[in-house]
């Protein structure tokens, strides 16, 4: 809903408007930069925007790291210094996109999400990425700091595997790895969730157990809006409808397109989990409640030929002809309480207590 309502705010805006739908912040933007080849890299932290501009017809493979989306003149300045479309741009800062792929010719927009866990136990945080390939540079933009791509950073540094030997191509492939790859971790956590409740399901349920059930499936369902249109953006880029992605890559683009399908399946698989756990916990409730009822029914139906009797001699009447005998009080509470002994051991001999 609070995505919609910030959309709302672009009523009757021609296209192309640059307005930030994503969550107010308050820390500066910042631009990273890491440029590269086989043999030599040049790492630059929190640079100006101008410093960006001279990247473009590097040599060299660029990658711009853009955090912060709510400063919209940066973007709108990278935009127009890289020749980005006027709607690329309105996307980039408009945070409830679908995951999608848009060949410009001289450049491809790709946008997903990014979902990881900040802390142990934490719910899932949820942001949005787009990844500007061009035939020399990557340049990424995120909502705010923190990310899954320090293993790349670390490859880059290090000089390990094919990173610096490959082209800007590579480089893309690698952002949408790692940030697939990490939605294995997410899936992770909620198997263990998934186990921890289920536990909890059959030992001893409580209402904060039914609570987070929803709030695993609330997640889930998250998981797979994020997950499920990257099918169609990898399957484009691994059959190869884009220039810009060389043959060679399309192979590892299949792969993490492997990979989504697999992840896909993994939620499908978690969700029928919690629905079974959602039917065992109110299947749970309606036998406690059936036991209950059970204990009461027995009890009022012992009573019932005791409250009959007590009934009897509760009336009134000056000539009923017990009451003059002295024994026949003790006699009467007897009896009545060997009817209610005679109805426990016939309900138990039948297993109903």
């Amino acid at each position: 809903m609070n995505n919609i309502a910030k959309r709302s705010g672009k009523r009757g805006m021609p296209p192309g408007s640059v307005i930030y739908t994503g969550i107010p912040r308050t820390e500066k933007a910042r631009i990273d930069i890491i440029d590269y080849h086989e043999s030599k890299i040049d790492v630059k932290d929190d640079v100006a925007v101008e410093e960006c501009f001279k990247f473009k017809d590097s040599p060299t493979v660029s990658w711009i790291n853009v955090t912060g989306l709510h400063e919209t003149e940066i973007i709108e300045k990278l935009g127009e210094a890289f020749g980005f479309h006027p709607l690329t741009i309105e996307d980039i800062v408009s945070t409830d996109q679908r995951p999608k792929m848009e060949d410009f010719g001289n450049y491809v927009y790709i946008v997903l999400k990014m979902i990881y866990i900040e802390a142990p136990g934490a719910s899932i945080t949820s942001e949005q990425v787009s990844i500007l390939l061009g035939n020399n540079f990557v340049i990424s933009f995120q909502e705010k700091a923190g990310d899954v791509f320090d293993p790349i950073r670390t490859r880059i540094n290090a000089s390990k595997g094919r990173i610096r030997k490959l082209g800007a191509d590579y480089l893309a492939y690698s952002i949408l790895d790692a940030v697939v790859d990490n939605y294995f971790n997410i899936l992770e956590s909620f198997g263990e969730k998934a186990e921890e409740l289920e536990n909890e399901v059959i030992k001893n349920s409580t209402p904060e157990t039914l609570n987070r059930m929803h709030g695993l499936k609330r997640e889930l369902i998250s998981l797979r809006k994020s997950v499920w249109p990257l099918r169609e953006l990898l399957s484009g880029l691994g059959r190869g409808e884009t220039k810009l992605f060389k043959k060679s890559t399309e192979l590892y683009v299949k792969d993490v397109y492997d990979h989504t399908i697999q992840i896909i399946d993994n939620i499908e698989s978690l969700r029928d989990v919690v629905s079974g756990m959602l039917d065992i916990y109110m299947s749970s409730l309606s036998n406690k409640m059936n036991e209950v009822m059970k204990v009461l029914t027995v009890i009022a139906t012992i009573f019932i030929p005791l409250t009959f009797i007590a009934g009897v001699y509760g009336m009134n009447f000056e000539h009923m002809p017990e009451l003059a005998i002295k024994w026949a009080y003790p006699a009467v509470m007897a009896f009545m309480a060997s009817i209610g002994i005679i109805m426990f051991f016939f309900f138990k001999r039948k297993k109903w207590v």
